[in-house]
């Protein structure tokens, strides 16, 4: 298979990839709208309250941002500069994905990268659970979200920069 194909596959699994979590992870937002309203209706018909639904909906949130990010940015969804790209052609767009991937993304995320996953493994090694006493018992989930996000976020970054390169070698 030649390298051109092979990279292309990459970026094409990579994609796939993100688009699979992504709609699997497009459902929390169904979870959090009817938490919330649950939450709502609990809370003013009934005057009662709960940490673990208040909790619930934060995860939901954060599951749904962090983990289909990626899959926005594969679809174009993430805000850019549009002076550089709005009647751009082709190849200054590519130009443009390729030194965002490479110049902003990618060193972002090993970033990122670098100082989630101690921050993480602290809280695995302990556990973490909720503040709140009858709070969600596993923080630590919650923050394994982080390098997700990054890993995810980066590995859509190298699809990107796959594209563009190819884009601007005249080849796609």
């Amino acid at each position: 298979m030649p390298e051109t194909s092979r990279t292309i596959a990459l970026a094409d699994r990579i994609d796939r990839l993100n688009a699979a979590i992504g709609r699997t992870v497009a459902w929390a937002c169904l979870l959090v709208v009817v938490v919330q309203f649950t939450v709502v209706l609990m809370r003013y018909l009934f005057g009662l309250g709960s940490i673990w639904l208040t909790e619930t909906i934060v995860y939901g949130h954060a599951a749904l941002f962090m983990l289909a990010s990626a899959w926005t940015l594969r679809e174009g969804g993430h805000v850019r500069v549009d002076i550089f790209y709005a009647d751009a052609g082709p190849r200054r767009r590519a130009l443009v994905d390729l030194c965002g991937a490479l110049l902003l993304l990618l060193p972002f995320m090993l970033v990122l990268l670098w100082f989630a996953v101690p921050y993480v493994g602290r809280s695995w090694a302990i556990l973490e659970t909720s503040r709140e006493t009858s709070g969600l018992p596993a923080v630590y989930l919650l923050k394994t979200l982080i390098p997700l996000f990054a890993l995810l976020m980066a590995l859509q970054g190298v699809a990107q920069a796959i594209r563009a390169a190819h884009v601007l070698k005249g080849m796609r």
